[in-house]
């Protein structure tokens, strides 16, 4: 199955891609070839499955939260790419 050109590129463009006029006629076959594959994983039974069941046996792993004191703003400072020695100084993200 081959996915049409009007999908590939706006697959491309959500992905921020850009491709060659042959390179998105490979694209279209690939993308395809790989939905086929997973396609093959609707004919595996999984009805006696549970939704969360997993193949290894994962246990949380959690500690006590214990009050401790604070690391000294200077440690934690360290660390900061640009700090003015009381913060954090970060780039303006909002107007």
């Amino acid at each position: 199955m081959k996915i049409d050109r009007k999908e590939v590129l706006h697959i491309a463009e959500l992905s921020r891609l850009t491709f060659t006029e042959e390179e998105l006629d490979a694209m279209g076959e690939q993308m395809g070839s790989v939905l086929e594959k997973f396609r093959r994983l609707d004919e595996v039974d999984v009805s006696d499955v549970p939704p969360t069941a997993h193949i290894l046996p994962f246990v949380n792993v959690l500690r006590e939260d214990k009050a401790a004191e604070p690391m000294p703003r200077e440690e934690l400072l360290k660390n900061a790419p640009e700090s003015d020695g009381s913060a954090y100084i970060v780039p303006k993200v909002l107007e």
